[in-house]
């Protein structure tokens, strides 16, 4: 949005007051174009929306955003800013939604593997974006999706052939970084693997002070037969942060997906996961947790769609939530007809830390076929007053036998990520997040 252009005006007159970024190609134009009027017509979302039920925005409408920042190309960035204690040999940096190939370093990637920018890839050899890009909308898009789609001009477009086993995690790091005003970021992402293909991915999402910008991300993941993907997300973005997220991922037959997340940092988070179960025999198993304090919302929607037969999902969320924080988990399974001998579950356990914070938590289940295994619960609670009995009748001081139960409360999300070094990695962030809880 220009900088003088709240969210909350007329949504015919935001419209009209973008500009969309020229390509030069008429069926990418054509197609931003075409998501821009979808937006001045539906808006953003609001509370009757029920994926946004629980997340008001109406602080985000009286805000103004720049509409992106020019000079994120040549942002100095502090390499304090950068998660090097995670990064490894093959990195993909973006400051401020912008590529930077001066941070980044793909120079070791293996054979099969390609990995770039978007704005790149519509420069130099646009014809195969296009089945990304130039798409009507749907009935799923809310006004953040469709703005991305109008505005978004750079992202990661990262493929890797059929059979290739990549052995080195691929970091992928977004990095806030202060300019003369807080910007809108629109980045649209393609992670694609082919038949029988390996790769972990881990994703940092980090911020310097005052870099309260708005990261609309938008991405599509398509797992082909037989290959595996690991996912891992740390997101730290800074404190005036807003980092909205939506994930489509689509598994063919004996796909799978194992993701993690760990949601630590930002004013307003959200991430919408919606996972397609489409072939026979696909996998998807998440896990994750948010530690929230001070006014943090954070929302987290799981979901699954089960098509495909013999198709398995698994989840297991955990929310901590101090001070006047909120949070936000919705889990819903689907199985549609056909989806025979389909296996779903999902878990959300939640603590509460003060009177003031609250969590919203909304497990569903919808089954439309035959011989199908699915469950799901949620609670939302406080610390165990036995356990903490117990452990100060053993010595244990009382704040700290509070600290030891809510990071044993989350560590089981921690479960399955590899390596060792980066579990034990997210395991530190989550001690550091951990908020002192009232007496």
């Amino acid at each position: 949005m220009s900088a003088s252009t709240p969210f909350g005006q007329s949504m015919h007159e935001a419209a009209a007051s973008l500009r969309l970024p020229g390509s030069g190609l008429a069926w990418l134009d054509a197609a931003r174009a075409e998501a821009l009027r979808a937006f001045a017509e539906r808006g953003l979302p609001d509370q009757r929306n029920e994926l946004w039920k629980y997340t008001s925005l109406r602080a985000l409408a009286q805000r103004a955003y720049a509409a992106g920042d020019n000079q994120a190309a040549d942002r100095v960035v502090g390499m304090a800013s950068l998660p090097l204690p995670a990064i490894g040999n093959q990195c993909v940096v973006f400051v401020n939604g912008v590529y930077r190939a001066d941070l980044s370093n793909l120079n070791r990637l293996a054979d099969g593997v390609s990995a770039g920018s978007l704005a790149s890839g519509l420069r130099e050899s646009p014809e195969p974006l296009r089945f990304l890009l130039d798409k009507r909308a749907d009935d799923d898009d809310d006004g953040f999706t469709l703005l991305n789609r109008a505005l978004a001009a750079d992202g990661l477009v990262l493929r890797v052939a059929a059979g290739v086993n990549v052995a080195e995690p691929l970091h992928v790091v977004h990095v806030g970084v202060a300019a003369e005003a807080a910007s809108a970021l629109h980045v649209r992402s393609l992670i694609e693997l082919g038949e029988g293909a390996r790769l972990d991915v881990v994703e940092h999402h980090v911020g310097d002070a005052g870099a309260g910008h708005l990261l609309n991300l938008v991405r599509d993941v398509n797992v082909h037969a037989r290959a595996h993907l690991g996912w891992t997300v740390i997101q730290r973005a800074c404190a005036d942060a807003t980092v909205l997220r939506c994930s489509r991922v689509r598994l063919h037959d004996e796909a799978s997906l194992g993701f993690h997340a760990l949601e630590l940092g930002g004013k307003l988070v959200r991430h919408e996961i919606r996972a397609e179960l489409s072939g026979a025999r696909a996998r998807f198993e998440s896990r994750g947790a948010f530690v929230l304090h001070d006014r943090q919302h954070a929302d987290m929607e799981v979901l699954v769609t089960h098509r495909g037969r013999d198709t398995f999902s698994n989840a297991v969320w955990r929310g901590v939530a101090s001070d006047r924080a909120r949070g936000v988990v919705h889990g819903r399974i689907l199985v549609q007809p056909g989806a025979d001998g389909a296996d779903g579950s999902f878990y959300n356990k939640n603590l509460l830390l003060s009177t003031s914070a609250e969590i919203d938590t909304r497990p569903a289940l919808e089954i439309y076929a035959d011989e199908v295994k699915a469950n799901h619960g949620a609670t939302v609670g406080q610390l165990d007053e036995n356990v903490l009995f117990y452990l100060r009748s053993r010595g244990v001081p009382l704040e700290v036998a509070r600290r030891i139960l809510v990071r044993a409360f989350c560590a089981v999300t921690l479960d399955g990520i590899e390596p060792a070094t980066l579990r034990e990695y997210c395991d530190g962030l989550l001690a550091e997040q951990l908020p002192e809880v009232a007496a």
